[in-house]
C-alpha cells in the first residue's frame, strides 16, 4: 500500500531525514548514526519516504544511497499554493481594514 505523502512528512524524524538527504545523498547507516534510534527504526522511516517517492534509492556497489526527490515536493507546494492565495487575499483585506481604522483614529 502506498503511503500518504502528508502523513509521511507529518513525522518530525522523517522531516529531519528529508532535510539531511536534501543536502547530500546518504546511506541508511550514515542516517542511523545521526539519530538516537536503531538502524531498523530509521529504515522504517526511510521505507515510508521511499514509498511516497520523496526519496530515491541508488545502488552504488554494495551501498544504497538515498537521494532527495524535489519533484515530489513540488506536488506538496502546488497543493499548498491554493491556500497561499486565499491567505494572501485575507491578509490584504485585513491590512485594508487596519489601515482604514488607523486613518479614522487619526481623523478624530
Amino acid at each position: 500500500m502506498k503511503q500518504d505523502i502528508f502523513q509521511a512528512i507529518a513525522d518530525p524524524t522523517r522531516r529531519a531525514i528529508l532535510t539531511l538527504i536534501a543536502i547530500q545523498a546518504l546511506t541508511p547507516n550514515v542516517l542511523a548514526e545521526k539519530f538516537d534510534m536503531t538502524r531498523q527504526a530509521v529504515s522504517k522511516h526511510i521505507k515510508v519516504l521511499h514509498e511516497c517517492e520523496l526519496i530515491k534509492a541508488e545502488q552504488s556497489g554494495r551501498e544504497i544511497y538515498y537521494h532527495f526527490n524535489p519533484q515530489k515536493m513540488q506536488e506538496i507546494d502546488q497543493w499548498l499554493a491554493q491556500f497561499r492565495k486565499i491567505w494572501e487575499t485575507q491578509f490584504n483585506q485585513l491590512d485594508n481594514i487596519l489601515l482604514t481604522m488607523k486613518q479614522q483614529k487619526n481623523d478624530q
